[in-house]
């Protein structure tokens, strides 16, 4: 259930609150988590300065307004999951769109006790919970798949190592780009659930299609998207031959599957791994890029000194 935030008396003194921990403690944004909509025209005269603030909620609708505000936004497409996860997912997001400096400080304002209300206010250390790559690190790879395809599959496959699905761990394995050759260096493994739907019923930019792949995550084989980022197959065996590659112990078939495959054509290969969620990005049969989306252990907010401002 969405709901509509209510502009109250505390919230001022919580936003209040925000702008001095993030200035007193230099961080880099102030994010704004919220299960629902509100009037952001009315958020933005209140905060007066729209600049520290990223304003995060579940669906583009909740949101509407908020960057004619003058907000940098976020929408997660996460209805119903944990607080946690959201939060997670936002501040991987926020480093990714380039909002948030890795390895950086953020302030978090958000419900933890009332879905209608903003009721808690933290600083988070990136440095202790995530260790993350930014748009100027996906550039730098080498490769005809467009940057926003890239960044789309890449957050998808986070999103996946940081909940994995109903709860329980998911490893996958996405193939990106140079459709025609890895479809030749691959075999079916059974039932292709992509199978059949239209073009546009299998464009990865669309939420709907990225909540079906979560599911497809769950079965085995390898998930291959175009470079316009079109799903092309999904449960498919590689093929390809994993001579005189070298990867770090411990890797599985997964990981070994998508040096292969990048070793032998000119697509990128992103790796999940069940265990730990931990997201690879392979090219030219090697771990270009690591991503460790979360420490699983409880946050540990850091305390802060809070005096009613006078006169309220």
């Amino acid at each position: 259930m969405a709901y509509t935030l209510r502009i109250t008396e505390q919230f001022r003194l919580f936003v209040d609150q925000a702008r001095t921990i993030y200035a007193e403690m230099e961080a880099s944004a102030i994010l704004l988590l919220f299960d629902g909509t509100a009037d952001w025209a009315k958020v933005r005269r209140l905060v007066d300065d729209p600049t520290p603030f990223i304003i995060v909620a579940d669906t583009e609708d909740q949101l509407s307004g908020a960057r004619e505000s003058g907000f940098r936004t976020i929408a997660l497409e996460m209805v119903g999951n944990p607080v946690y996860d959201r939060l997670m997912q936002a501040m991987l997001r926020g480093i990714t769109e380039d909002y948030i400096r890795p390895g950086s400080q953020i302030v978090a304002m958000y419900g933890g006790f009332e879905s209608d209300t903003i009721d808690t206010v933290s600083l988070i250390s990136l440095k202790e919970h995530l260790n993350r790559l930014t748009s100027s690190d996906l550039r730098l790879l080498n490769t005809t798949v467009p940057l926003e395809t890239l960044k789309t599959i890449v957050n998808l496959a986070v999103e996946i190592g940081l909940s994995g699905r109903e709860g329980k761990p998911v490893g996958t394995l996405f193939v990106v780009g140079d459709k025609q050759k890895v479809l030749a260096e691959s075999r079916p493994a059974g039932f292709d659930p992509v199978r059949g739907y239209s073009r546009s019923e299998r464009d990865i930019m669309d939420p709907r299609v990225r909540e079906g792949i979560k599911e497809i995550a769950q079965l085995d084989g390898a998930i291959i998207i175009g470079a316009d980022g079109t799903v092309e197959a999904s449960c498919r065996i590689i093929d390809s031959p994993a001579d005189n590659i070298t990867l770090s112990k411990g890797l599985g078939s997964r990981h070994w599957a998508a040096a292969a495959v990048t070793r032998s054509t000119k697509a990128v290969a992103i790796a999940v791994s069940e265990t730990n969620g931990t997201v690879r990005i392979f090219q030219k049969g090697e771990v270009v890029l690591r991503i460790e989306p979360t420490n699983r252990k409880p946050f540990i907010w850091k305390k802060f000194e809070y005096e009613p401002p006078e006169n309220v």
